[in-house]
Formats: C-alpha cells, sequence, structure tokens
C-alpha cells in the first residue's frame, strides 16, 4: 500500500477531488492535496499538474498522483509533458486496470464532468490496488522510455 498520495485540481473539479481524498483517507492511505481549493480559484491546470509530477518525480509520493479537471483530458496532457510520469485518463475499470498492469502509470487523470462520484471512488480504490509486475508488458514499458528519454531534455 502507498505511503501517501498526493492529488490536485483544477477549480471545475474541486468536489470529486475532495471525495477522492477523504475517499483514499478512509482507506489509510494519507493524502497531500495541493489544491486548488475553490471553484472560484482562477488557477490554470497546468500549474497543478507541474506540482503534482514535480513532487512525483521528485519521489515523494510512492510515484503515483491523482489529477482531476473538467474532462481529465487537459491534466493528463500536461502530466505527459514530464519525463518520468505516465499518465492515463481512467473513466472505466478496464482501463483503468490497464494503465498500471499494461503501462506502470504513474498518474490518474479523471473528469469530474464526465463520470460519476461512486465509480470514480471504485477506480481509484481498483487502481491504488495494482501494483506492475515485469512480464510481456515490459519491453512496452522500456520502449517508452526511450522514447521519452530520446525526445524529452
Amino acid at each position: 500500500m502507498f505511503r501517501k498520495i498526493i492529488i490536485g485540481c483544477d477549480n471545475a473539479a474541486t468536489g470529486l477531488k475532495d471525495d477522492l481524498a477523504a475517499h483514499l483517507g478512509s482507506m489509510g492511505i494519507p493524502v497531500e492535496d495541493v489544491g486548488c481549493f475553490s471553484p472560484e480559484d482562477p488557477i490554470v491546470y497546468p500549474l497543478i499538474a507541474k506540482e503534482v509530477c514535480r513532487r512525483i518525480i521528485a519521489g515523494d509520493y510512492q510515484d503515483r498522483g491523482i489529477l482531476v479537471c473538467g474532462t481529465g483530458l487537459g491534466m493528463c496532457m500536461c502530466a505527459n509533458k514530464f519525463k518520468g510520469i505516465r499518465a492515463a485518463v481512467c473513466h472505466d475499470i478496464f482501463s483503468t486496470e490497464r494503465s498500471i498492469l499494461s503501462n506502470n502509470g504513474n498518474v490518474m487523470c479523471l473528469g469530474e464532468r464526465v463520470i460519476g462520484r461512486e465509480l470514480a471512488k471504485k477506480l481509484v480504490t481498483a487502481w491504488v490496488s495494482l501494483e506492475f509486475r515485469d512480464g510481456a508488458s515490459t519491453p512496452k514499458v522500456q520502449a517508452i522510455t526511450a522514447l521519452e528519454s530520446a525526445n524529452m531534455r
């Protein structure tokens, strides 16, 4: 189980982010919430994604974090700009499982405007219970890492 997960959102997703942080806490998983804390906060999501990803890369969060925005797409696009981050939009159980089992993902992205809160909680529960294991997907993840090394500074 994780020692801590970092979570962040933009102003379109404070409700879902708060629910997920509480849900993780009820599972005994400490959560660090880096905001945004109000729907009126004008912060733009790339700044939240930057903070979450920077701290994951530093190794403070067992290498995983959760980002939430209106659709999950903007946060995912921003997160994947960081070397060492493998973010996935997770709106169904199969994609959520594969993000870890096939792709060794480390950032889960969700959209408050496109997913129900109870489903989001179930997906987060599944996501934190999974671990990537060496196997058939290992060469694929290594290829992702090689592409990243060749194309990112």
